[in-house]
């Protein structure tokens, strides 16, 4: 007892304690003092693109809501991999480096390729949009539904041209759901990025394309938008395009791109917390929404907890579609 009492006295040990306290308020006092800097938001695309166009609005009243802005940082290349790479590689983790994230997109390169970024080093913090995929073609393309493709598809196996903005994105996911349920083989042609899978859309370098529904929709006098890769048509901006599943395809909402804000592992509990509640008030803001709406970009906000279930849903199912799939053979065979 009395060896005890002498330990408990000694200098060493009285530091340690006193050391272990001071991280321990240090931390609570970090949280209760953040944000007391600008938060950068990387954005892994162009500006000007869907992703940069929405979360330039979404993020407008960081301010207000968190008490700090939000500063777009774009960092484009690789399909979203140069962004969300350079997130968990060198961003900090006192929560002033966060991302918009795309998925189903970085679940499936994260899966398909030698990335820095996967489900366990990643977390979510508040989900603004969803923007479904739709399957276009140009305005004077001889298609003017999903059957008119699919029959020319039968037909003619690997003479349909569909662009997409990049490999194992949204549009990827839609155009082999397609593929598998109509039983047709299609060529798919992966861009930089949804701008310019539009633009082949627009100039006919290519037959058909699959694309953001709020990027057609910004573009529906220069083309025919066929069919909507989602449960249920979207009644705001395109309700008189059919989904797959009333044209007799079963495909459901997996390609469906949700966006919204993460960041990398490391973070404290108590640092997501305040920046999802704040993130989640901010996407409820009634200008927010009414600038998303007029830029033709659906919403669905989400919190932390319905988004980890989400992103597991989607990397559960993207395992299933990707079997089998070589990322070097689809790469070698969109350059030719």
């Amino acid at each position: 007892m009395n060896n005890k009492r002498q330990l408990l006295n000694t200098p060493l040990l009285a530091g340690m304690v006193a050391g272990t306290l001071a991280v321990a308020s240090g931390a609570a006092w970090a949280a209760e003092d953040y944000p007391n800097n600008p938060i950068n938001v990387i954005v892994s695309y162009s500006a000007g693109g869907a992703t940069d166009f929405q979360a330039r609005i979404a993020t407008s009243k960081a301010e207000e809501y968190l008490g700090e802005p939000m500063v777009i940082v774009n960092r484009p290349g690789a399909g979203g991999q140069v962004g969300w790479n350079y997130l968990v590689q060198n961003g900090r983790d006192e929560g002033y480096d966060i991302a918009a994230y795309n998925v189903p997109h970085f679940i499936a390169q994260s899966q398909m390729y030698d990335t820095h970024y996967n489900l366990d080093n990643l977390e979510p913090i508040a989900n603004w949009g969803v923007d479904p995929a739709v399957l276009i073609v140009g305005r004077d393309s001889p298609f003017d539904t999903i059957d008119d493709l699919v029959e020319y598809a039968r037909e003619n196996p690997g003479r349909v041209t569909v662009s997409g903005a990049g490999l194992f994105v949204g549009h990827h996911i839609a155009t082999l759901q397609l593929e598998n349920e109509a039983g047709i083989e299609l060529r798919y042609v992966p861009t930089s990025g949804g701008v310019d899978a539009l633009r082949f859309v627009q100039g006919g370098q290519v037959m058909a394309g699959f694309n953001n529904l709020s990027d057609a929709y910004r573009s529906q006098d220069r083309l025919k938008i066929l069919g909507i890769a989602d449960l249920e048509r979207d009644e705001d901006f395109l309700p008189d395009v059919p989904t797959f599943q009333e044209a007799g395809y079963d495909i459901d909402d997996s390609s469906v791109n949700f966006r919204g804000l993460m960041t990398r592992s490391g973070v404290s509990e108590e640092i997501l917390e305040k920046l999802s509640e704040g993130a989640v008030e901010m996407f409820n803001d009634e200008e927010v929404q009414a600038q998303l709406k007029d830029g033709g970009s659906p919403m669905r906000v989400m919190g932390r907890e319905e988004l980890r279930e989400m992103w597991q849903e989607r990397h559960d199912y993207l395992e299933e579609l990707f079997a089998g799939l070589d990322p070097e053979e689809l790469e070698e065979a969109a350059e030719d």
